[in-house]
């Protein structure tokens, strides 16, 4: 692995909360965006479900600041990884495995995240050359999930993805997980569709407190 993957998953780690943003429109990225660096959150995935995801990709890194990872999610295939590399993320998240997808992130020395369910998925993808695994979707699994699989697996470094709550955050990271994502538990649709970007930033300031505190470091004030 090349010291720049290196860098941007050991920075991924090091933010341990992951915004999944998927909105029906890209009009309020930019605020959703600031809401939740505002509250803390310093990694975030832009889904290509998003209208235009791509060229926003784009504009965002353009503009924020440069502590603050922007990514690509639910990448597919490797044409639509070389897009959202080539429009500036750090880092690519997929809901599945494909090793060509791998190979297409690592020929630009790009982290990539398969997502995979069974343990078997998961030492696949590990020894495919995935830099993360999301466990997708966590939703029916629990922390106890995670703890179970890195009982025999220890080197997998594993992001849960779904079903991640504000009740559960902090037990994700106590179970092994290196990092956790969250969707709509945090970009709230009723808060975007309100524009009651203060209540994004609450979410955010409570998920990154969570896993701080998790990892028994101080946390963000209010």
């Amino acid at each position: 692995m090349s010291a720049s993957r290196v860098a941007i998953v050991r920075d991924i780690e090091d933010a341990g909360v992951i915004a999944v943003i998927r909105l029906a429109s890209g009009a309020q990225l930019r605020a959703v965006t600031e809401a939740l660096i505002e509250g803390g959150v310093r990694a975030l995935e832009v889904t290509m479900t998003v209208p235009r995801a791509v060229s926003l990709i784009e504009e965002l890194v353009s503009v924020l600041p440069s502590d603050v990872l922007v990514g690509a999610g639910t990448v597919l295939d490797p044409e639509t990884a070389s897009d959202v590399i080539r429009a500036g993320a750090k880092f690519v998240v997929s809901p599945v495995f494909r090793r060509s997808l791998i190979e297409r992130c690592h020929r630009f020395e790009i982290p990539v995240m398969p997502g995979c369910f069974t343990p078997t998925e998961i030492l696949d993808a590990w020894e495919a050359g995935a830099d993360l695994v999301k466990v997708f979707p966590a939703t029916a699994l629990g922390p106890g999930y995670v703890k179970d699989v890195r009982g025999p697996l220890p080197q997998v470094r594993l992001v849960p993805t779904g079903g991640v709550t504000k009740e559960n955050a902090g037990d994700w990271i106590r179970a092994g997980a290196v990092a956790i994502g969250v969707g709509t538990a945090l970009v709230d649709r009723a808060a975007v569709d309100e524009q009651r970007f203060d209540a994004i930033t609450a979410n955010a300031r409570h998920f990154v407190n969570a896993v701080q505190h998790a990892r028994g470091r101080a946390t963000v004030g209010a």
